[in-house]
């Protein structure tokens, strides 16, 4: 919470002195939905003093990215088992997020909110079996309705987008198969 509320009043009152005309800022979809996690309370704040700040601005808010699978499988192990809730998810690889922060940045800014995802919707539970069975891991994932995501649980539409949102153009299997194979 320090960190954002810090840095966000920091470089929100140096944009206003130098006359900035478009703060874009990541933010995360669903993220008002999960106020139990501390990490998106922080959200909350960071996204709030933008828009009380003057200075006018784009939010746009991510699904997860598809690079953070393997990090919510080991965050949600318990020995050989993975314990995450079936809830719908709709990943996008981190370059399609680079290409809508761009188009964002050189666009008009929204004074509002732009949500970004992949193309394709999964349980979590159901895209984390597929990852590591892709990988080998032979820890198996149990569909727990009650598991906590950071902190917060979820429930079926927390972590997808509203029907006007951006879609990336690389699903899953296009993904997967871009990444470097590791040892």
């Amino acid at each position: 919470m320090a960190f954002f509320e810090t840095s966000s009043r920091h470089l929100l009152a140096a944009e206003a002195a130098a006359g900035v005309q478009h703060h874009v800022a990541l933010s995360v979809v669903g993220m008002e939905r999960m106020q139990q996690s501390g990490y998106f309370r922080a959200k909350q704040v960071q996204e709030d003093l933008i828009r009380a700040s003057g200075v006018p601005y784009t939010i746009v808010r991510a699904t997860q990215f598809m690079e953070f699978i393997e990090v919510i499988a080991a965050i949600s192990t318990e020995g050989t088992t993975v314990r995450l809730c079936p809830a719908g998810i709709q990943p996008i690889a981190s370059d399609d997020v680079a290409e809508a922060m761009v188009d964002a940045a050189i666009g008009a800014p929204l004074n509002g909110i732009l949500e970004i995802a992949g193309p394709q919707q999964f349980s979590l539970s159901e895209l984390v079996q597929r990852f590591l069975t892709k990988k080998k891991d032979p820890r198996q994932v149990m569909a727990d309705r009650h598991a906590r995501y950071y902190g917060a649980e979820l429930a079926e539409h927390t972590l997808v987008p509203e029907d006007n949102a951006y879609l990336g153009k690389i699903d899953f299997e296009t993904w997967y198969a871009s990444q470097p194979i590791k040892a």
